[in-house]
């Protein structure tokens, strides 16, 4: 049961958000603009990235994640196009374990992952999508 109330914790969103669907409710979170119009927000264990003008969302709430990340190579390790194959491989898997609750695990893996490979969806959200991933995996003890 514990583990089922953190997985309900657990939102990785990424999906087509309308434009009109930001909000205004940023209070004194830290917040990181880029000039792509994307922006990351941190607070504690949540991490929100947002495109206005691609219309994309990632939203990350799991425990713990804030600090692994911080242990991790930085954005810039990571070559766009390395993340968004691996990016590519690791949802296809992730849907496949959704779809099939009966041969996998239905609290971890319990909704689908909106992840189109023809949208460029830049550095930032291949980036914190691929370490959720690496994250799930070790936290897990998964193999995607």
């Amino acid at each position: 049961m514990r583990l089922l109330s953190y997985l309900l914790v657990i939102a990785l969103i990424l999906g087509y958000a309308c434009s009109s669907s930001k909000s205004g409710s940023q209070t004194s979170n830290e917040e990181v603009k880029t000039n792509d119009l994307s922006s990351i927000e941190m607070t504690q264990d949540t991490i929100h990235i947002e495109n206005e003008e691609l219309e994309y969302e990632i939203t990350i709430i799991e425990l713990g994640f804030n600090n692994w990340l911080a242990t991790q190579p930085p954005m810039t390790y990571y070559a766009l196009n390395v993340l968004e194959r691996r990016n590519i491989n690791y949802v296809y898997e992730w849907n496949q374990r959704a779809a099939n609750p009966m041969a996998y695990n239905p609290n971890l893996y319990n909704q689908f992952i909106d992840y189109e490979p023809t949208i460029r969806y830049g550095l930032e959200v291949n980036y914190m999508l691929f370490m959720y991933f690496e994250f799930f995996q070790d936290k897990y003890r998964q193999r995607l």
